[in-house]
C-alpha cells in the first residue's frame, strides 16, 4: 500500500540548490537510508517529507489515516519536564492520566483512612481512562525503550541531563508511538555501540515504513531494503540495502563514464570537421553543425569529485606516548567516581587503537589524558619530544563562524607537505574534500553541520600531526567522506587512537580494541570491533561462569590459547529441557490474574494486590524470555 507519494519536489537556499524535481514514492514496509554528501540537503529533505518546512515546488501527496513521527537531529526539550513527561510530549492526555491515577495512589497510601466510595469511583473512572487510551501499555513501552537506551531515571528533569541522554529520551519518544511512518535523522548518533545493536534489530523488526539518515553502514546494511541517494540536486533510487546498492551504483557510474567517453570521441570527431572549413550550404551540413552544438553544450554528472588524499605527517621520533598506572575520576567524598583505574600502555608508532564502552564510562577522558587536556589523578603520561598531537573531538566549538572556509584553514596551515616531499595548497585540500572554489569563499556560519565536521577535520590534517585523536569522527560526517577517510588513515604515517560507537569504522581500520568493562577496568583485545564481539561470546564470562584471572603484565592474546569450546553446564542442560515448560506456566499465571481483575469489580485493595502480581510475573516472563533466548543460541553453537 502506498503511504506518500511525492512529485517534482525543488528546495534551495539561495544559489544553492538542494534538490530539484525529486519524484518517488514511499510503501507500506519499506525501509529506506538516504545518504549523499554533507551539504547536499538530507536534513532539509526530510524536514520536507515530514511536513516541518515547506518545499519551494513540488507536492507531498500523503494519506489521510497515515500517522508520520519525525526525529530531528537537534529535539527541543523542556528543560523542567521529567523524562516520562518528555516522551508523551504529543500525548498530553496520557501524561495526565498516569499523573492523576499515580497521585491517587498515593494519597491513599498515605491516608488509607480515605478509601471510602467515592475515591474508589474516582480510580476505577481512571482505570477506564488508561485502558481507553492504552496508557498501561504505553508507560511500559516507554520504560522497556528507555531502558534499552540507557536512561533509568524516568522522574529525572530533562534540563540536568547530556546532550547525548537527551538525544537517546527523543529517540525513545519517537520509537513508542504507534505509526505508520518514521522518519529518522542520524538515530545511531550519541548511543554506545550496544544500543546501536538493540536499535538495529528493534527497526529490522518494527511494521511501517521507515526513512533514516545514517552514516553507520553496517547499519544501512542491515536494516534497509532500499537506498536512495542525493547527488547535485537528483535522486536516484536503489532496491536493496546497501551493499548492494554500492554494486549498482558502480555499474551506473561505469555506463556513464562509458556514455562520457564515447560522446567526447565524437564531439572530436566533429570538431575536427568543422575546423576544416565546412560550409553550411546543405541541409545536410547544417544538421551535423546543430549535432555539433548539441554534443558540446551536454553536461553529464558523473558523481561526486573523488576525495584522494596524500597522507602527511611530522617526523615521529622513537618514544610516543607512555600511561603508566593511571588513574582518574570525578566528583569529591562519596559521590566520586573513577573512571579509569590503573590503566598501562606504550602507544606504538604505527598504532590503529579503537576505544568503545557505553556512554558516559570514560573513553573521552582517556583521549583528554592522552591528549594533555587533563591531569591524571594518579600516575602518569609521558609523551615523546616529537609527537604532534592532533585532536578531532566531538564539539568543534572553537570554529571562528565569522571567518571565510579557506581563511580558517589559512589559520592553520597555506600548504601541506605530503608523503612524496611534495606539498598541496589549502585551496586544493579544501577541493579534495569537497569544497569547490565557490564554497572556499562562503563563511564557516554558512556551512552545515556535516560540512563544519568534514572542514574542522581538514583544519587537524593540515597541521601534520603524527598521532591522531579521533572522538567520535564518524558523527555527522557522510559516508563518502568516511570512505576517503578511512583511505588516507590507511596510509597515515602515525598512530591513530579512536573513539567510535561506528562498527564498520571500527573493523575498518583498527588492529586492537580497548574495551571500557565498568569499575574503571580497561581491556585490550587484537583485532577489530567483530573479533571483540566473537571473544566475548566464547569467553566463559558469557556463559554465566567466572573468568579466568589473567597473570600480571600478560597481554590479552596469551590467554586466547586457554580458551575452551562451549558447552552446556549440568544445570544449564536440565534449564534448556525445563524452561519452555517454565514459561507456559508464567504465562498461564499472568492469564488467571488477567481474569482476576477483570472480575475484581471496584474491590480497589484487591486490585493493587492483582496489579503488583501482574508486573511481576510480567518481570518474571521477560527474564525467562531473555534466558531462553541465550540457552537456545547456546546450543545452536554446540550443535555446529
Amino acid at each position: 500500500m502506498n503511504l506518500m507519494s511525492v512529485e517534482n519536489l525543488a528546495k534551495s537556499y539561495g544559489d544553492r540548490v538542494l534538490f530539484d524535481k525529486v519524484t518517488f514514492g514511499i510503501d507500506e514496509g519499506d525501509k529506506i537510508g538516504l545518504i549523499g554528501v554533507n551539504g547536499t540537503g538530507k536534513s532539509t529533505f526530510l524536514k520536507v517529507i515530514a511536513g516541518v518546512e515547506p518545499a519551494d515546488a513540488g507536492t507531498i501527496i500523503k494519506g489521510s489515516t497515515v500517522r508520520v513521527e519525525y526525529l530531528p537531529q537537534n529535539p527541543e526539550f523542556a528543560a523542567k519536564a521529567t523524562v516520562l513527561e518528555q516522551i508523551f510530549r504529543g500525548n498530553s492526555s496520557v501524561m495526565q492520566v498516569l499523573r492523576e491515577y499515580e497521585a491517587t495512589l498515593e494519597h491513599l497510601q498515605k491516608h488509607p483512612a480515605d478509601s471510602d466510595a467515592a475515591v474508589q469511583k474516582q480510580l476505577i473512572n481512571l482505570n477506564q481512562q488508561m485502558d481507553a487510551l492504552d496508557a498501561w501499555q504505553l508507560e511500559s513501552d516507554a520504560k522497556t525503550i528507555l531502558t534499552k537506551l540507557g536512561i533509568y531515571d524516568f522522574s529525572a528533569m530533562v534540563g540536568t541531563l547530556s546532550g547525548g541522554q537527551k538525544k537517546r529520551i527523543a529517540l525513545a519518544g519517537t520509537l513508542i508511538n504507534p505509526v505508520d511512518f518514521l522518519i529518522l535523522d542520524e538515530p545511531t548518533n550519541h548511543i554506545d555501540n550496544a544500543t546501536v545493536a538493540w536499535l538495529e534489530e528493534h527497526l529490522s523488526k518494527r511494521k511501517g515504513a521507515l526513512l533514516m539518515v545514517t552514516h553507520d553502514r553496517y547499519f544501512l546494511d542491515r536494516v534497509t531494503n532500499r537506498v536512495i541517494e542525493l547527488d547535485k540536486g537528483k535522486l536516484y533510487s536503489y532496491s536493496g540495502n546497501y551493499s548492494k546498492f554500492l554494486e549498482i551504483k558502480a555499474e551506473r557510474e561505469e555506463q556513464a563514464e562509458a556514455g562520457e567517453r564515447k560522446r567526447q570521441n565524437l564531439l572530436r570527431q566533429e570538431l575536427a570537421w568543422i575546423r576544416r572549413g565546412a560550409q553550411a550550404r546543405s541541409t545536410k551540413q547544417k544538421a551535423r553543425i546543430e549535432r555539433f552544438e548539441q554534443l558540446s553544450a551536454k553536461t553529464v554528472n558523473l558523481g561526486a569529485d573523488k576525495l584522494e588524499i596524500t597522507a602527511g605527517a611530522s617526523r615521529l621520533g622513537r618514544k610516543v606516548i607512555e600511561l603508566s598506572n593511571i588513574t582518574h575520576g570525578f566528583g569529591q567524598g562519596v559521590e566520586h567516581a573513577t573512571f579509569i583505574r590503573d590503566f598501562n600502555y606504550i602507544v606504538l608508532k604505527d598504532d590503529r587503537v579503537g576505544i568503545i564502552g557505553p556512554n558516559g564510562s570514560g573513553k573521552s577522558t582517556l583521549l583528554n589524558l592522552i591528549a594533555g587536556r587533563l591531569t591524571p589523578d594518579n600516575g602518569s603520561v609521558d609523551v615523546g619530544q616529537t609527537v604532534k598531537v592532533g585532536y578531532f573531538s566531538q564539539e568543534n566549538t572553537e570554529m571562528n563562524e565569522s571567518l571565510r572556509v579557506i581563511e580558517y584553514i589559512k589559520e592553520e596551515a597555506s600548504l601541506l607537505p605530503t608523503a612524496d616531499g611534495g606539498v598541496i595548497s589549502a585551496s586544493q585540500m579544501l577541493e579534495r574534500f569537497l569544497f569547490p572554489p565557490n564554497l572556499q569563499w562562503m563563511p564557516v556560519g554558512n556551512l552545515s553541520g556535516g560540512e563544519k565536521r568534514r572542514l574542522f577535520l581538514l583544519r587537524i590534517l593540515m597541521s601534520a600531526p603524527n598521532v591522531l585523536l579521533l572522538d567520535e569522527p564518524t558523527n555527522d560526517l557522510d559516508v563518502q567522506t568516511l570512505t576517503i577517510l578511512e583511505d588516507y588513515l590507511d596510509g597515515f604515517p602515525g598512530a591513530v587512537i579512536i573513539v567510535s560507537h561506528d562498527r564498520y569504522f571500527l573493523d575498518r581500520l583498527v588492529e586492537k580494541i580497548f574495551a571500557f568493562e565498568g569499575n574503571g577496568l580497561i581491556k585490550q583485545y587484537a583485532g577489530g570491533y567483530s573479533d571483540y564481539q566473537e571473544h566475548i561470546k566464547s569467553t566463559p564470562a558469557a556463559a554465566g561462569s567466572k573468568p579466568e584471572k589473567p597473570e600480571n603484565n600478560k597481554p590479552a592474546d596469551a590467554y586466547r590459547a586457554k580458551e575452551r569450546p562451549r558447552k552446556f553446564t549440568f544445570k544449564e542442560q536440565k534449564e534448556f529441557e525445563q524452561i519452555e515448560d517454565v514459561i507456559t506456566g508464567v504465562e498461564q499465571e499472568l492469564q488467571a490474574v488477567a481474569a482476576k481483575i477483570n472480575a475484581a469489580g471496584n474491590d480497589f485493595v484487591l486490585l493493587q494486590e492483582l496489579t503488583d502480581e501482574q508486573r511481576q510475573l510480567e518481570c518474571k516472563l521477560d527474564e525467562l524470555l531473555e534466558r531462553w533466548t541465550y540457552l537456545n543460541e547456546l546450543a545452536e553453537d554446540i550443535g555446529k
